[in-house]
């Protein structure tokens, strides 16, 4: 009976939380303090998917769900975002019966790195993925390492890991284990042989200490890797992209999966990567997969297309404090080769909690916007003084920078002035600040 109340309650909170948008995690923060081990009282549906890392999880839920669905596949995930367990909570208690048991074919959680172990204490994911770890809001979350530290208590024993391979740190979680599956890309023309960000995370093994060598590198410490003292090693790839064409716009996966891409950023390459693994590992022939993500353009409002006065724009959402998600944003504007003008806007670093701590400004690559093409720079927002800074360090021309602290101000000159493609980059904290200012197509 305590089952059936707390779901119910659950349920109606959930009903009532959608009418006034506050749905998401409260009424699972209600279920977990009424009973604490529900998680585990429920029963669960056969696959049972968790994505967690530090970039890429709401992008590659979202391509997976979409990918089932397309195949007749009936999957509860949480599409609000809310990762940690109180939301994770409100989805699964969301979609049970009032007797606990769930409705859908496949339950797929979007879970934080840092509180997965919180997640999964009352029950196992049948099949985890493990996108990639970086530097990302080192204010809460510390370095890389701690949060894997973090991160290992959310794995169980019979669990099936989909790992990163050509991630060093996300590799250490398949050590030992013969229930693995990896994926990774192999060397593209685009790869490179040395690594072209202002960090190096994968200088040293993180088993051994010892020094890393890297056979290519597809962005920061992403790519091939092996350590000279230890042996460890980039593990050999069962998903793998053997080809792409980023001007073209296609990958092909395993030899003779084509996809065509809307959108050519290597990030987006590894997510749709990790999803065809998704959904692969439940029965679904890849080339069913491929047919169904060929040209999929994100709902998640990670890439935005909108119209300034006579500039056509997109908006990257690239994740504040986390110079990763920056560099690749400016490296597929670069990538393009069109002209075009920036508009990099910093207003409010999170939607979470309150920092004016802008150091991590400094690990960005801006360097990537020194190209010809390239018209303007645009700056914007409360901290715009601390990126006129950063870009004073950069080789640059100082002509092309314009600094306009006001957002509105920055936006109305750039509508009147010009009609070259405009990319926006900022963060999702920043992005309505300019999308209730423009048409949004």
């Amino acid at each position: 009976m305590k089952l059936f109340f707390v779901i119910l309650i659950c349920k109606l909170l959930k009903l009532i939380g959608g009418i006034v948008g506050r749905g998401s995690s409260l009424p699972g923060q209600i279920a977990l303090k009424l009973y604490p081990d529900i998680l585990s009282r429920l029963k669960l549906p056969k696959y049972i998917i968790a994505v967690t890392g530090s970039n890429g999880k709401t992008s590659t839920v979202e391509m997976i769900a979409a990918i089932l669905q397309k195949n007749g596949k009936s999957v509860a995930y949480n599409k609000e975002g809310s990762n940690q367990i109180e939301g994770v909570t409100t989805l699964i208690l969301g979609g049970c019966t009032l007797g606990g048991k769930m409705k859908s074919d496949i339950l797929l959680i979007e879970s934080d790195e840092r509180y997965a172990r919180y997640t999964f204490k009352y029950f196992a994911p049948t099949h985890y993925i493990m996108t990639n770890l970086y530097r990302d809001q080192l204010t809460r979350n510390g370095h890389p390492e701690w949060v894997y530290e973090a991160l290992s208590h959310s794995i169980h024993d019979e669990t099936q890991l989909i790992l990163n391979a050509d991630d060093p740190l996300i590799s250490r979680f398949g050590a030992g284990r013969e229930n693995t599956l990896w994926f990774g890309v192999d060397r593209l023309p685009t790869s490179v042989d040395h690594n072209d960000g202002i960090y190096n995370d994968g200088i040293y093994c993180p088993v051994c200490g010892g020094k890393m060598e890297y056979e290519y590198y597809h962005y920061n410490h992403i790519g091939s890797y092996h350590c000279e003292k230890c042996g460890f090693k980039r593990h050999k790839t069962d998903f793998t992209v053997t080809q792409a064409d980023m001007e073209k716009g296609e990958i092909v996966i395993n030899k003779d999966c084509k996809i065509p891409l809307a959108f050519t950023g290597m990030y987006n390459v590894y997510n749709i990567l990790a999803a065809f693994a998704a959904c692969s590992v439940v029965g679904l022939d890849g080339k069913a997969i491929a047919g169904s993500i060929g040209n999929y353009m994100l709902k998640n409002g990670r890439i935005v297309r909108f119209k300034l006065g006579r500039h056509d724009g997109t908006l990257l959402a690239s994740k504040h404090e986390n110079s990763v998600s920056y560099d690749q944003s400016l490296k597929y504007i670069a990538s393009r080769r069109e002209k075009c003008s920036v508009l990099v806007i910093v207003d409010a670093i999170s939607r979470k909690y309150f920092t004016g701590e802008t150091s991590w400004l400094w690990d960005i690559n801006f360097e990537h916007l020194n190209c010809e093409h390239i018209e303007n720079i645009y700056l914007s927002g409360t901290y715009v003084n601390d990126l006129a800074l950063r870009f004073s360090f950069t080789d640059i021309p100082r002509e092309k920078i314009k600094p306009v602290g006001d957002i509105r101000q920055c936006v109305d000159y750039i509508s009147e002035h010009g009609d070259e493609k405009l990319y926006c980059v900022t963060c999702f904290s920043d992005k309505e600040k300019l999308l209730t200012k423009v048409e949004v197509l």
